[in-house]
């Protein structure tokens, strides 16, 4: 999968972008992909697989940040492969690009470096779809300089993603603006867990608030977005990264039928 119009089809009200933090190992990540693939065709969306091969922006430097680069990667483009779905997963270094992109249909960039413009052209140039997520420190229109360094690359298959601005030094908030804002630049994608973080803690571990997840996720489909971004676990209380802000996986089905439910109606 290689271009926008692949990812996005009529038949399918909205995209869904949903996997777990991070790859922790391959039976997990199968078993959340196949749930996920399961509950995408009853509701007759488009999935895309999230996995992070790496957690390099940690707290803490004994936190954890995944089970090796190349093992990780190869889980990816296993369930890519074998489940017949597009994959993502996040880059950190114009270096990881090289070596991820023959895994992952879609190269993500982190918000903390959505204006590094090296990292952007070369995703840029790696010829997958590039999701932007907009750092909590930049406005709507900041995002469209962001947007533009991909296309000026020769690439016009970008994404945004929205996830909370910086509210104060510990928490973030959803400006629900944003989203027919940066629809004028590319299609929007809501990030509803990580927007709902609570970043900066004193212990050194992100905290979260996923008692609302579906109002967030409610609010991005009736507000626009193209599609919703939600990380997933069987169980996020021992997910080994950002598990309190994760939506246990059991309720990912009753979430869709809403959301579904809301798009219909607008």
């Amino acid at each position: 999968m290689k271009t926008l119009k692949e990812l996005f089809h009529k038949e399918s009200p909205f995209l869904l972008i949903a996997g777990p933090c991070a790859i922790e190992g391959e039976e997990m990540a199968f078993e959340i992909a196949e749930k996920c693939i399961e509950i995408a065709k009853k509701h007759s969306i488009q999935y895309v697989f999230k996995g992070s091969f790496k957690k390099a922006n940690r707290s803490k430097i004994d936190s954890f940040t995944g089970i090796g680069d190349i093992k990780a990667l190869k889980i990816l483009s296993k369930i890519g492969n074998e489940l017949k779905i597009p994959t993502t997963t996040d880059v950190h270094e114009v270096s990881d690009i090289d070596v991820a992109k023959e895994h992952v249909d879609i190269i993500q960039i982190p918000a903390f470096l959505a204006r590094q413009t090296d990292l952007l052209v070369a995703a840029a140039k790696s010829g997958k779809i590039v999701n932007i997520k907009k750092g909590q420190f930049m406005d709507s229109k900041s995002m469209s300089y962001a947007v533009d360094k991909v296309l000026q690359s020769g690439n016009n298959n970008v994404l945004i993603t929205e996830r909370g601005s910086m509210f104060g030094y510990q928490d973030l908030i959803v400006d629900f603006r944003n989203i027919p804002k940066m629809k004028v630049y590319a299609p929007v994608i809501l990030d509803v867990t990580h927007s709902l973080q609570k970043p900066n803690q004193d212990s050194g571990v992100t905290g979260g608030q996923p008692e609302l997840i579906e109002t967030i996720a409610k609010a991005g489909i009736a507000t626009g977005a193209n599609g919703i971004f939600i990380e997933t676990h069987f169980d996020p209380k021992s997910a080994k990264s950002d598990g309190k802000n994760m939506l246990p996986i059991e309720d990912l089905d009753d979430l869709i039928s809403k959301l579904v439910r809301i798009k219909s109606s607008i």
